[in-house]
């Protein structure tokens, strides 16, 4: 089986860089860090290419996260000439000769590791680990991942998301330790999201948060309600949540009408085969919102559930056809390739930095200048603070702190993909609205609030769809401007009143914050164009000289020392 490297198409900067320090260096092992969108896979086989050309390797071997991603790098292989096989089975112990090698799972490895092995060393064996950070998973697979590959000749090892929470050392991958006394992971080539989005490689992605008033009953049958986003206890930030994404209230339909309004006006505006993506926490969501979206659009939705036997032949139909919506819970959380995917609403309970990068990564992937994604999500802190670092690179770090008594709590409020979890149990949702809370982009939040379905509301959601990042703060700072005035003007006018005007009284917390946010985005805007300076990076700056969380969860005390930080800078 002869390869032609002339099959292969014309490699972006990034990829080349990294392909000539891999040729260079002839190392076993080499870490590719790359933001999704960014083509990890055309750069992986590029060097298998190069390797099994010049007689490096005889056999490749991938290892991926899920049956669906074993059918996709097969497709992308046999497109420039390596035929992969992504039937392969534990139980056929060799890949036919028709074959450059085989395409297998984290866990096909884990359950048969010294298959593999026996594989990887009849062979010369390059083998390519996406998503290595699957590795670290459970002890089987991590011990199986370095049992079965360590007499490979080359391992790359891919990943485009932030590594794990927790401190299993992933096989293969090189740690080093820092002047603080933690090892961190080192990676040998790394294209982080803002790198991508500056060379057009990835959308800019638009985040719509959105609040509202929650009510729910709790199992000693009192009633609390809460408005999704002001300050409260992880508990009840995890309930007034879990109540907004009950596809009985009205919040979900709100957000849902909101989200295909704005899908409307990406098809109208350039993109016209654009698709939406809702992830749920579990399949009975899934299945709920999928009516919610029929109702409120007209159309079906594409529903796709990890242990549904068609569910790789759903995606690629939706990926190759016209339909508006797909509801996933997992299955299309990361690295499954649907281009034309461009507006989301993370209706999902899950918000760990991993999960939410390999979640947002399914709306960056751009096909032509001036494309962008916007996702709709709950305007709770947490993804708020997610959102606003969606430049943060991380490295993997071991031998961390424990968790504080927080982290401890947002993770058992992560613990509620099953519909029959203990939350449930605590609870009933009764009732919840939507409106639009800020918007969040470049690091940086815009906007007063909007009631759904209002003019105010409408002009965020008909923001045009072909817009260079630029472009895009250009127009939010310009539709903020415009609330601005507009809410001055309608003061200015108001009737008098016949009763006596009350002095002012002192503003709430919540209107001295969204004051205090506005000031400080204006500020950073101002520098951002005496600098140049991304945005991001300037709040990036701000947090690292002041301390403190994201602007959108910070304190009213640390936004105002932010002000007066960035006001000498």
């Amino acid at each position: 089986m002869r390869l032609a490297l002339d099959d292969f198409p014309p490699l972006r900067a990034w990829q080349r860089k990294a392909m000539v320090e891999y040729l260079r260096r002839r190392t076993e092992d080499f870490m590719a860090v790359a933001t999704p969108g960014a083509g990890k896979t055309t750069f992986a086989l590029r060097l298998a290419a190069e390797l099994l050309v010049d007689g490096t390797v005889e056999a490749v071997t991938v290892v991926a996260p899920t049956e669906h991603l074993k059918t996709q790098w097969a497709a992308a292989a046999a497109r420039v000439g390596i035929q992969l096989d992504s039937a392969f089975r534990n139980a056929d112990i060799h890949s036919s000769s028709d074959f450059h090698g085989a395409v297998v799972t984290y866990a096909q490895v884990g359950m048969a590791p010294h298959v593999h092995r026996r594989r990887t060393m009849t062979r010369r064996t390059m083998v390519i680990l996406d998503e290595i950070h699957h590795a670290g998973d459970s002890r089987s697979w991590g011990d199986g991942v370095r049992a079965a590959f360590e007499p490979a000749v080359r391992r790359l090892m891919l990943t485009g998301t932030p590594f794990r929470s927790d401190d299993n050392p992933i096989p293969f991958v090189t740690y080093e330790r820092g002047d603080d006394g933690l090892q961190r992971s080192r990676s040998d080539s790394v294209y982080g999201y803002s790198d991508a989005l500056r060379d057009g490689v990835v959308r800019p992605v638009i985040f719509l948060a959105y609040s509202g008033e929650t009510r729910w009953r709790t199992s000693a049958g009192d009633e609390l309600a809460a408005r999704l986003g002001e300050p409260m206890t992880q508990d009840l930030v995890a309930q007034a949540w879990r109540t907004a994404l009950d596809p009985a209230g009205d919040w979900m339909p709100q957000v849902l009408r909101a989200a295909d309004a704005r899908l409307q006006v990406l098809r109208a505006g350039g993109m016209s085969d654009a698709g939406g993506l809702v992830i749920a926490s579990d399949q009975q969501s899934a299945r709920s919102y999928a009516k919610l979206i029929e109702r409120v659009t007209g159309e079906k939705a594409v529903v796709v559930l990890s242990d549904d036997a068609g569910a790789s032949a759903r995606i690629a139909s939706f990926s190759a056809s016209n339909e508006r919506w797909m509801v996933a819970v997992r299955m299309v959380s990361e690295g499954v390739d649907i281009p034309r995917l461009a507006v989301g609403v993370y209706a999902t309970s899950a918000s760990t930095p991993l999960y939410f990068a390999q979640a947002i990564g399914r709306f960056v992937r751009a096909r032509r200048p001036g494309e962008t994604a916007t996702v709709f999500l709950p305007s709770v802190p947490h993804l708020l603070g997610l959102a606003s670092e969606m430049e943060a690179e991380r490295d993997h770090v071991l031998g961390k702190a424990k968790q504080s008594e927080e982290d401890l709590l947002i993770e058992r409020a992560q613990r509620t993909e099953d519909a029959s979890g203990e939350l449930e149990k605590r609870f009933e949702a009764l009732s919840a609205t939507a409106e639009l809370d800020q918007v969040i982009f470049d690091g940086a939040s815009f906007g007063t609030g909007a009631q759904a379905g209002t003019p105010e509301e409408e002009e965020y959601l008909g923001l045009p769809g072909l817009l260079t990042a630029d472009q895009v703060s250009l127009l939010l700072n310009k539709r903020q401007a415009e609330q601005l005035a507009a809410q001055r003007r309608s003061r200015a006018v108001a009737p008098a009143q016949t009763v006596p005007a009350q002095p002012a009284g002192p503003r709430t917390a919540g209107e001295k914050r969204i004051a205090l946010r506005r000031q400080l985005n204006a500020l950073v805007n101002a520098h951002h164009h005496r600098t140049g300076q991304p945005h991001g990076k300037i709040h990036a700056e701000l947090r690292r000289l002041c301390g403190g969380p994201p602007s959108a969860q910070a304190t009213i005390e640390q936004l105002e020392e932010r002000i007066a930080t960035v006001q000498t800078l």
